[in-house]
């Protein structure tokens, strides 16, 4: 009866990993198609990782911004040519479930430019809204 257990205790947790593994890889995605947008020079294609919504939350160096319209106008202005730009890199530290509909990501992001190079690091929360997974609140610094 104790083998029976612990067999039923691991393929329980090797089916939770492979859950979670699911949920974080469509996390991963997310931030790899925005790197692709941002080094092809689309802003509006990075933002699709965004929640398209008002209550959207970006804490940057000019404080919190609320709205995904703000965000994305935020984004123009402060990198309105390829130059600013640059390449995207992101360094994903930490990949961390709270719940089960809500991520934690921490990580850093590193622009090469010819201008000079900028980085910083950045926390997300990313929620899984209806059947999708979408940041809701980015701190970047």
């Amino acid at each position: 009866m104790k083998k029976l257990s612990l067999l039923l205790l691991i393929c329980f947790l090797q089916f939770s990993s492979h859950a979670q593994s699911k949920d974080e890889q469509a996390i991963r995605n997310i931030l790899a198609e925005q790197t692709t947008a941002w080094n092809a020079g689309d802003i509006e294609g990075f933002m699709k990782g965004y929640w398209k919504n008002d209550s959207l939350l970006f804490i940057g160096k000019s404080g919190p911004k609320y709205g995904f319209d703000a965000t994305l106008q935020n984004y123009r202005k402060s990198y309105p040519d390829a130059a600013t730009m640059g390449k995207l890199t992101f360094d994903i530290l930490q990949v961390k479930r709270l719940s089960a509909i809500y991520f934690s990501v921490v990580g850093k992001w590193h622009l090469q430019r010819t201008i000079g190079d900028a980085q910083g690091h950045f926390t997300l929360l990313v929620k899984k809204i209806g059947k999708e997974w979408r940041i809701v609140q980015d701190h970047s610094s």
